[in-house]
């Protein structure tokens, strides 16, 4: 299943509610425990980063000297 941030959101909204329950359009699911809930929260969020594709690369530069 593909997830998208509305999913992830529905669920950190249901886990600081402190609820297990998590409603998302027409759908409801409800989980048996909260360590379920975090599961599928990380799940959620390790789909989204892959799909995110390859992150840049980030180049820092540094200059030790003194200046002018």
């Amino acid at each position: 299943m593909s997830f998208t941030q509305k999913h992830l959101e529905a669920v950190e909204a249901a886990i600081a509610r402190g609820e297990k329950t998590v409603r998302y359009a027409d759908r409801t699911v409800e989980y048996r425990t909260v360590d379920e809930l975090l599961k599928a929260r990380d799940q959620i969020r390790t789909s989204l980063v892959a799909s995110a594709g390859p992150r840049s690369k980030v180049v820092r530069l540094y200059h030790g000297g003194k200046g002018l």
